[in-house]
């Protein structure tokens, strides 16, 4: 699947439901945020060198999905190809030099 199948599945779905009146930007970042931040309580409590269960781990993906989801309504509702502003970004970040680096 690419990005144009994701987002023709995605939206289908929201059509499906009529939920296209909720999904204004701030709303989407919102639930963005809510939803990456049911990625980060799968970690929560764990030492960093503790490995998820098979549970664990499909969860992680589940809410890793989620959170892709909401992020590509936003691309979608401005317009934009993800792709492309990554490509952007690490051209960008690409001349960024950050202190540890330095190390």
């Amino acid at each position: 699947m690419d990005y144009q199948d994701a987002i023709k599945i995605i939206t289908d779905f929201r059509k499906s439901r009529h939920w296209e009146k909720y999904h204004n930007l701030k709303d989407l970042a919102l639930s963005a945020n809510l939803e990456a931040s049911e990625v980060l309580e799968i970690f929560q409590w764990k030492d960093e060198k503790q490995a998820l269960t098979p549970k664990e781990t499909a969860h992680l993906k589940e809410e890793i999905a989620d959170t892709l989801i909401y992020l590509f309504y936003m691309c979608d509702a401005l317009g934009m190809d993800p792709y492309a502003e990554i490509a952007k970004k690490m051209k960008i970040n690409a001349h960024r030099h950050w202190d540890q680096d330095e190390e």
